[in-house]
């Protein structure tokens, strides 16, 4: 079967995920059930395809297919941020802050962090790529630490205020800041697009990249601070881990090729079907007595585990 052909299916799969997610069991006032309904299908699609853009740029630049960017700790430095507002300021200044400052912060320091990162890393060379990943490794370490000390000293009832962030969740969103980060994540991919081809070469390792004509180090550079951005920006919902690891695998083995022009939109709506048949799937099937990101770390998980046996092979 054609690329062609498996994205037309993957399309039309997407679009029944979300007509159905859209209008089942749509009450008779629809004008109250179906805004909402559409603004939390619009915040899925933009945080599927940040996640599925980031992780699929950050394995190629990394050589490794079970690699995400939350290795670099900007997940665990979001639970620490939340953590630390409530353990120092009380749960009271989380909601002064109010959804929007509480995203911009956020995103903002998650960012400064990213950018801090990078020039320590990149000042002397440029490369450095896996000392990086092995300083994201110890800082998200060092952040989980932190963040579990707080969280045990912390008021009960503020620890749930806590364990409501630490999970990503699509049923209280903030409708507010949505089309900010939309406009983010649009103005990014339009800036990364043209580096497609660059990526299909890159992949190829270093020194085939450098041997045919590719400024890898400035390259990665920037789609580094890419990624960072596109990660930062899904604080709009919260962190999920297994997301990208999944949705980028499984469209390499369906597509089987080396083009990111076919890979990336083939996670992007891998992405979106997860998502959506997820979150239909956990508020008509389960009740909300779980939530999404719970079936996908399971699954994501399980599938790693099955990546890094096959590796081993």
């Amino acid at each position: 079967m054609r690329h062609k052909q498996k994205m037309l299916i993957l399309i039309v799969i997407a679009a029944a995920c979300i007509g159905l997610f859209l209008f089942y069991g749509l009450p008779s006032v629809w004008e109250y059930a179906l805004p909402r309904r559409f603004a939390k299908v619009f915040a899925i699609i933009v945080v599927g395809t940040a996640i599925a853009y980031s992780s699929m740029i950050f394995q190629t630049i990394t050589n490794n297919r079970i690699l995400t960017p939350s290795i670099l700790g900007l997940d665990s430095l979001y639970v620490l941020l939340q953590t630390g507002i409530i353990y120092f300021f009380g749960a009271a200044k989380l909601a002064d802050l109010g959804k929007n400052g509480n995203f911009l912060l956020s995103t903002g320091l998650m960012v400064c962090f990213s950018f801090v990162l990078f020039f320590l890393m990149f000042r002397r060379g440029g490369r450095h790529i896996f000392l990086l990943l092995l300083v994201g490794i110890v800082c998200g370490t060092l952040f989980r630490s932190l963040s579990s000390f707080m969280q045990m000293l912390i008021d009960p009832n503020e620890f749930q205020v806590v364990q409501n962030k630490m999970f990503a969740s699509f049923n209280n969103l903030n409708t507010d800041i949505l089309m900010l980060a939309s406009l983010i994540i649009l103005a990014i991919l339009v800036y990364a697009w043209r580096y497609n081809p660059y990526f299909d070469v890159i992949s190829l390792g270093r020194d085939q990249a450098v041997n045919l004509g590719i400024d890898y180090d400035r390259t990665v550079k920037k789609m580094l601070i890419v990624v960072a951005v596109l990660v930062s920006v899904t604080a709009l919902v919260g962190p999920i881990t297994f997301l990208g690891l999944l949705v980028v695998n499984v469209a390499r083995e369906v597509f089987k090729t080396y083009k990111h022009s076919v890979l990336i939109p083939g996670a992007v709506l891998f992405s979106i079907i997860a998502l959506v048949g997820g979150q239909f799937i956990v508020e008509k099937l389960f009740g909300l007595t779980v939530t999404l990101v719970v079936i996908i770390d399971f699954i994501g998980g399980i599938y790693f585990i099955y990546l890094l046996l096959k590796e081993r092979k």
